[in-house]
């Protein structure tokens, strides 16, 4: 078996099944933005094919060699389903949904994360660097520490780290931080997240932090230096900015404003389904100002993509439900026979046709309660080539930190984010054009690229100081 020199562990391949042999690239946020990374290196892709009790041999596809790892129909529930989501998500999104604690769950979870290490520690090769990928894997950074110490090791947190009155709650708190900790450098959206973790280590486990570097006990009785910053990741910008362009595209663009019965003002939110969001606050701001009289159904359509998402977790299937009678109800009031005022759509859809709804959209709206990043915004951004359009933007998400020319909220705040979507489609061109070329600008400057290279080159200075 060949062995790779760059490893990167997820929980899920980069790909989907379509077929006994046919895989196609997965839609998110973590694999646009590592994709690009992973074809310009000789790397290896260790992860979940996405199916129960699947058994693969490891696979090329899209020139990225693939190691796929075989979950049971129960790991699924526990490790994933469980512990992952029904416990580490809603506790790192501030509790928004209550997090549960099971402990079938938790042995669930350090048993996966055993076998993405072991599978992790065969493909690569010696002296080799791995980059381990987000939540579902907390405890692989000191398992392969462990069976590998001459590996570089890195890990990269893509949801926030909450506060330590927060954290402390979990059950295994420490067995958690012990298992980033064997990672050279620790990532972070956010320059808040990054603290978090520090103050949390030195709660819990006493280790000294200076700066973004924690001294952590060596098992030869010495030392060494874990590095934990924020590294806010990013987007592969130039590509939708070609896709923005393309004529098709944008012919689609005009189709879908056509097919919407050509309202002034489109407002677009696409969204995860998932009560982190904010979908609920921003319909309920949407029918209020319908309601008020303030916006009327023949002049503002919002449309709605809200892509499936862990459909056997309960918490989604009430959203799900809310949501969809929510719908319902402003439709009822609102529509005419030519216009709607709510525009739903519970599916994905390709990258081509969602470059053509931001084309389409006058105002996008993110209204995370909590998100790490939230790539959208910033795909809206690079894919307005011509300068116009307007981003309301939670101030609780990640991208606020970098995109502060946008319209920024707090969804928490009905009558503000109310008074901020009228603001936006009443906008003149001019400010749109100012606001947007900041945010451009900051999109181009800030892309996947200079994310991948940022992390990779604290992961080359963490290797050249061991090597010392």
């Amino acid at each position: 078996m060949s062995r790779a020199d760059f490893v990167v562990v997820a929980n899920r391949l980069p790909v989907d099944r379509v077929g006994e042999n046919e895989w196609r690239p997965s839609p998110g946020g973590l694999v646009a933005a590592l994709e690009p990374v992973m074809q310009r290196a000789d790397g290896a892709w260790v992860g979940w094919p996405g199916q129960a009790d699947l058994e693969l041999e490891p696979f090329d596809a899209d020139g990225i060699h693939l190691v796929p790892i075989a979950l049971s129909e129960d790991e699924v529930a526990n490790y994933y389903e469980g512990m992952s989501n029904d416990t580490f998500w809603p506790l790192y999104h501030d509790v928004i949904a209550e997090p549960r604690y099971r402990r079938v769950w938790w042995d669930a979870y350090v048993k996966v994360n055993e076998r993405f290490a072991a599978a992790a520690a065969d493909v690569a090769a010696e002296g080799a660097t791995v980059w381990v990928q987000d939540y579902q894997l907390q405890l692989v950074p000191r398992m392969l520490r462990e069976r590998r110490p001459d590996l570089t090791i890195g890990y990269f947190h893509h949801i926030p780290f909450p506060a330590y009155g927060l954290y402390s709650q979990l059950p295994w708190r420490k067995q958690v931080l012990e298992g980033l900790l064997g990672a050279d450098v620790i990532g972070f959206q956010r320059v808040a997240d990054a603290s978090n973790f520090a103050r949390a280590v030195r709660r819990q486990l006493r280790y000294p932090t200076k700066s973004s570097g924690i001294t952590v006990p060596a098992p030869d009785g010495g030392s060494r230096t874990a590095i934990a910053r924020a590294f806010p990741i990013s987007i592969d910008a130039e590509m939708y900015e070609e896709l923005a362009q393309r004529d098709d595209i944008r012919a689609r663009a005009a189709e879908i404003r056509e097919s919407l019965g050509n309202p002034k003002t489109i407002l677009f939110g696409v969204d995860r389904l998932d009560y982190t969001k904010g979908i609920r606050h921003r319909m309920k701001a949407f029918g209020e100002l319908l309601e008020d009289g303030r916006v009327a159904v023949e002049d503002v359509t919002l449309v709605q993509v809200a892509s499936p998402s862990r459909e056997r977790v309960d918490a989604y299937q009430h959203l799900r439900d809310e949501i969809e009678l929510t719908v319902g109800r402003i439709n009822g009031d609102y529509d005419t026979m030519g216009h709607t005022a709510i525009r739903y759509l519970h599916q994905a859809f390709p990258r081509e046709e969602m470059v053509a709804l931001y084309l389409a959209a006058d105002v996008m709206l993110v209204t995370a309660l909590r998100d790490g990043m939230n790539l959208v915004a910033k795909e809206y951004v690079a894919s307005r080539v011509d300068n116009r359009g307007v981003l309301l933007l939670s101030e609780f998400a990640g991208a606020a930190d970098e995109l502060t020319t946008a319209v920024q909220i707090n969804p928490h705040d009905i009558d503000g984010m109310k008074d901020a979507i009228v603001r936006a489609i009443e906008m003149s061109p001019a400010e749109q054009s100012r606001r947007m070329r900041a945010l451009r600008r900051k999109v181009r400057d800030n892309d996947v690229q200079a994310w991948s290279a940022s992390f990779i080159d604290a992961l080359a200075a963490a290797r050249a100081e061991t090597q010392q």
